[in-house]
């Protein structure tokens, strides 16, 4: 008993300096919690303002913020989500606080494509991002490799394939699923439109199609038939293969940084589904406004005329030169940027303009309504290259 006795007498000091730091802990979370939310619609009981999701768009939402202003505060079911239409803001996110908004995050559709999150567009900020942006910038996206993609181009076999896959991928993309919203609804499909079961078949053809590349490649490095000068961005991942994920922060990326199959795969369909979709539609709406503008149209053919000539096409070299060229594709992602709405994800709370951001909130960074505002630029609605 005595010996017990003894054991407690620290024990009025432990909580004399436990309580306060708890209290003070508290007091400041009470606090930071008092921040208002920003402005916005007002919603219904549990489903918030899931009724809204039909005036989500990036139109919808520039809409919404002439009447709530540049960052307004939407509730989509148990989630909190936020609209940014203001360029200060979106630097305050994107720059200024980029280490709490680098998440992204992901919707079931975006799980099935991503592997579950093991590539680098939607891997939480962290070890494995930075070493896989290491990688991407020094092996996947250099000059060189570019240079390497053009026989890639010229290559007919297996596009009807995965054309068909993305489509697919891309109807459920942009298929709304209020599992995203309220989880717990998932399992009944409410909606009637099987969108699990169509992921999931999607996602097998997927794995059987990118299998058969990563197999033919693996096959070909078995028979020493990988070279510089053959080599494309699947050798190079597989060059960091293992059965095991290694990750740490040395600067020897090689030993420091291995993926696993999943991770490769992930990665092929992040440059697969982020260079056809995005550029197709880049490519469109440049054509769409140089037809619209037959001034602007004769300024490109002209240095193309210039630079390129008649008798060959345009290569990668060729694109330092092309000024003008480069000027009309800035201006075409200005007006009609391929993904009009940025997600974000925060990973811990923060203040934006005097307003609280929950951790794990949404982020949808209006780009579209960005590159049409009139403070920042002069006759927004105009398709003029020359700005740039």
């Amino acid at each position: 008993m005595e010996a017990l006795l003894q054991a407690l007498q620290p024990l009025p000091f432990t909580l004399f300096l436990i309580v306060p730091l708890l209290f003070l802990l508290g007091l400041i979370s009470l606090l930071r919690r008092r921040l208002r939310y920003p402005p916005g619609p007002k919603g219904l009981p549990i489903i918030g303002n899931l009724l809204m999701m039909d005036q989500l768009t990036h139109r919808g939402l520039a809409k919404l913020a002439k009447e709530y202003g540049g960052l307004f505060h939407l509730r989509m079911g148990n989630i909190h989500m936020f609209a940014v239409s203001s360029p200060e803001i979106a630097r305050q996110v994107l720059q200024v606080q980029d280490n709490i908004f680098s998440n992204r995050p992901a919707t079931i559709a975006i799980s099935y494509l991503t592997y579950d999150r093991a590539d680098m567009a939607f891997a939480h900020y962290g070890p494995f991002w930075r070493q896989m942006r290491k990688l991407c910038v020094m092996k996947l996206f250099s000059r060189k490799r570019a240079e390497s993609w053009e026989s890639v181009r010229d290559e007919n076999e297996g596009q009807d394939e995965f054309i068909q896959i993305l489509q697919e991928f891309s109807k459920l993309f942009g298929a709304f699923n209020i599992a995203d919203f309220i989880p717990w609804l998932g399992w009944i499909d409410p909606q009637g439109l099987k969108l699990n079961s169509r992921l999931a078949k999607a996602r097998k053809s997927l794995d059987r199609f990118i299998d058969l590349i990563i197999d033919e490649h693996m096959h070909k490095s078995k028979q020493g038939n990988v070279s510089d000068d053959n080599s494309d961005m699947v050798d190079d991942l597989l060059a960091f293969y293992s059965d095991e994920p290694k990750v740490n922060e040395s600067d020897d990326l090689q030993n420091s940084f291995k993926l696993t199959r999943d991770n490769i795969k992930a990665i092929i369909m992040d440059v697969m589904f982020g260079g056809t979709e995005t550029v197709a539609s880049a490519i469109e709406w440049a054509l769409t406004e140089l037809m619209r503008a037959p001034e602007e149209l004769k300024k490109v053919q002209q240095e193309l005329a210039d630079v390129v000539g008649l008798e060959r096409r345009v290569e990668e070299s060729d694109f330092d030169k092309l000024t003008y060229l480069k000027c009309t594709v800035k201006e075409t992602l200005r007006l009609h940027p391929p993904i009009p709405l940025l997600l974000h994800e925060t990973a811990e709370e923060a203040e934006v303009a005097g307003y609280y951001i929950p951790a794990k909130s949404r982020v949808m960074i209006n780009a579209w309504a960005i590159g049409r505002d009139k403070n920042s630029w002069e006759d927004p609605e105009t398709f003029r290259p020359s700005r740039f």
